[in-house]
């Protein structure tokens, strides 16, 4: 199948679903903070975490628009995460997808304000999921759907997943990526680290994405546990991709240093394959999100 026309047959449906919520919620929001909100959103990246969550419906055999609600929170997640990953007090980067920061083309102040309520207007696109309809009566199972991905999502941005994992990026990149490591510590030590730092800051939302997505389109338990896995090592890949791309940059420079070049490449590939073997049973329904796994290591940018 053509990934890419999948892509983009979905993201202007995603992109639209982004923009509703913004005019739904935008009543009362101060200028300069609405402004910050949409900085990374429109015009946004890939989309590739939330089209993941409509093809993981969709391979589960539910429909792609059920699992709407947690691709745009998702996106929303990742917009704030960008944002604070790009403060002077974080990355300190300047430039973002081509434009300044967030905090450059505003303020810092407004851009940690942007990325607070980022981060909580994608709880609420959820939440309100769960209870549209009201007050006529819930439907239980979508509810409880819902709830799931609430959940999944909250663990994946928590202490444990993303803000943990950029806890340690932050202090992986004081000891000098793997330099500050003690040589008594254990071959690899550097390298394991790194690993849990892919699977906490990436891989989560990736799963919260995918596992969500799967929920939403009606999933059981074993195929929850499956794209629980898969989602695990679709994610570690894409960040090794990052790096790849970026090799230039002193961060993924002092990364790729602990693998080389081409054994973090076929290590990529090789998460793929483990993660394609995790859904070998799906059938053709989820052909769309073998592709997606498989673009996400191979794209150009």
């Amino acid at each position: 199948m053509d990934v890419e026309a999948y892509m983009a047959e979905r993201i202007p449906l995603i992109d639209a679903a982004i923009e509703a919520r913004f005019e739904q919620a935008g009543a009362g929001v101060p200028a300069p903070l609405a402004g910050a909100m949409r900085h990374l959103l429109f015009p946004g990246g890939k989309r590739l975490r939330p089209v993941f969550a409509l093809a993981a419906a969709e391979a589960v055999g539910g429909q792609g628009r059920a699992a709407m609600p947690i691709a745009v929170a998702v996106e929303l997640i990742h917009a704030y995460s960008l944002i604070h990953d790009d403060l002077p007090c974080m990355d300190d980067d300047d430039l973002r997808r081509g434009r300044p920061t967030v905090h450059v083309a505003y303020d810092e102040a407004t851009a940690v304000l942007a990325g607070d309520a980022l981060q909580s207007e994608a709880f609420c696109v959820l939440a309100e999921a769960a209870l549209a309809g009201t007050p006529q009566p819930l439907d239980p199972t979508r509810a409880g759907r819902l709830l799931f991905a609430v959940g999944r999502l909250a663990r994946a941005v928590g202490a444990q997943g993303l803000v943990g994992g950029q806890a340690d990026d932050l202090a992986f990149e004081a000891a000098g990526g793997g330099a500050g490591v003690r040589s008594d510590a254990g071959p690899g030590t550097a390298a394991l680290r790194l690993a849990s730092i892919h699977e906490r800051k990436t891989a989560a939302l990736f799963q919260a994405a995918i596992v969500g997505g799967a929920v939403l389109g009606g999933a059981n338990d074993d195929e929850r546990e499956r794209l629980e896995c898969f989602a695990r090592d679709v994610g570690v890949a894409f960040q090794i991709a990052d790096d790849l791309l970026d090799a230039d940059s002193e961060e993924a420079a002092s990364i790729l240093r602990l693998q080389g070049i081409d054994d973090a490449r076929s290590g990529a590939l090789g998460l793929v394959e483990r993660a394609l073997d995790q859904i070998e049973g799906f059938g053709g329904r989820a052909e769309p999100l073998r592709e997606l796994a498989r673009f996400a290591v191979r794209r150009r940018r």
